[in-house]
């Protein structure tokens, strides 16, 4: 087995457990706006990791361009999303967790 091969094989591995994590953070969090952190950082994370490890388990041109895109539009459209699931859950009118110590919206115009 090859450098890359091994290297390709971890971070596909790490970023299978990433999404793991990520899964178990949306089924145990208490509340939308925890999960969407969660889901938006593991997640992403772990999609990225497992793009980079298939381009080095196979590094043909094809494979890479399009794999470099998935990465990327991943990178960009994620932390968006995400903002946009939190933002919608506030003015929406969902409850915070009770641990939650801060709401520093409150009082302003949904």
């Amino acid at each position: 087995m090859t450098v890359p091969n091994l290297i390709g094989g971890a971070l596909a591995l790490v970023g299978t457990s990433l999404i793991a994590i990520a899964a178990l953070g949306l089924a145990r969090l208490p509340d939308a706006y925890n999960r969407a952190n969660a889901v938006s950082k593991a997640a992403t994370l772990g999609v990225v990791s497992v793009l980079l490890g298939v381009m080095l388990l196979m590094p043909a041109p094809d494979t890479v361009a399009v794999l470099g895109l998935g990465v990327l539009l991943q990178l960009l459209t994620m932390p968006f999303g995400a903002y946009a699931v939190g933002r919608a859950a506030y003015r929406s009118g969902t409850p915070l967790a009770a641990c939650t110590h801060r709401d520093d919206l409150r009082g302003r115009d949904r």
